[in-house]
């Protein structure tokens, strides 16, 4: 074998490989992108069960699911769209194949929007989906232009009042009494609010390149914990006023238990500093994400006893 046809096969060797370890890395940033969604969805899920818990309405496991398949289909959507703070915060996601993403997000909107039908209630459906476009692309009609991305928190009051309302629709659509409802959407309106704010924390890099201002970009860590403090406290408060004089459900463990995990959340993950250790993200994760199931957890436990 000569010299140039050695190197040419070493070349080729080396091409072949280049091209599998590429293959690896864009099926496996496709597989980040399609799993990134999925606890936020079951997590979406489970709260509108306690919105049902606490409306006192039977719950319809259906529309949970349902529920839980559009919250994944809106935060897919999000990220296979490629938002420009995502390049910095979710370097995971670069080289994912952006077609499947669309895909299994259509899918599940359409299944998600199938049982909403059936239902009886699909506007709901399409309020996160119309919400999260105008947020991240906005819409250009003319000298007309609407873009929710941007303003001074603007991201938190978007998330806050989309899923507050979706969720609290969703379970109060049988419900004759609109004061519960509105408890309801403030509970997980302020909630939700917070959490997104508490997540901001750690993308503080991406979204001041990106131009966002979100709250510890704009307020600072302190003025922003004093914030969601003050909103956690004072939502806890009007829920807990609400339970003793019957507007709401007796469950107080959900609500006790709510109030003491948000306020280790805001103190424990509102900090300036860089995440450096995989357990403070995962410790981040069951206490923000995890949440609506340990309350749902700790209430069967408690269920069993007092039987």
């Amino acid at each position: 074998m000569s010299s140039n046809e050695y190197s040419g096969s070493f070349g080729h060797i080396f091409k072949h490989r280049r091209t599998i370890n590429s293959r690896y890395r864009e099926e496996n940033a496709t597989f980040e992108l399609l799993k990134s969604s999925i606890l936020v969805a079951f997590s979406g899920a489970l709260r509108i069960h306690l919105a049902f818990l606490l409306l006192h309405i039977q719950s319809s496991i259906l529309t949970c699911i349902a529920g839980g398949l559009i919250i994944y289909t809106v935060y897919t959507l999000d990220r296979a769209l490629e938002s420009e703070e995502d390049t910095v915060n979710r370097t995971e996601l670069k080289g994912s194949n952006k077609k499947v993403g669309l895909a299994v997000s259509l899918l599940a909107f359409v299944v998600g929007t199938y049982i909403l039908a059936k239902e009886g209630i699909l506007a709901l459906a399409f309020v996160p989906l119309i919400t999260g476009y105008l947020y991240s692309k906005g819409i250009k009609i003319g000298k007309f232009a609407l873009k929710l991305k941007g303003g001074l928190g603007m991201k938190n009051i978007v998330v806050g009042l989309t899923w507050g309302i979706f969720i609290a629709g969703l379970a109060g659509s049988g419900c004759g009494n609109l004061v519960p409802i509105v408890l309801v959407f403030t509970f997980f309106g302020v909630k939700l609010f917070i959490n997104s704010a508490i997540y901001d924390f750690k993308d503080i890099k991406g979204d001041t390149l990106a131009g966002i201002k979100t709250l510890p970009v704009s307020l600072g860590t302190q003025k922003t914990r004093n914030l969601l403090s003050a909103m956690h406290l004072l939502s806890h408060l009007v829920l807990g006023i609400a339970l003793i004089h019957g507007v709401l459900a007796f469950e107080p463990l959900i609500i006790v238990y709510s109030f003491i995990c948000g306020l280790i959340c805001i103190q424990s993950f509102t900090g300036s500093e860089d995440e450096k250790f995989s357990s403070k993200k995962i410790e981040r994760t069951v206490l923000v994400d995890g949440e609506s199931a340990s309350i749902l957890g700790l209430r069967m436990v408690a269920g069993a006893l007092i039987a």
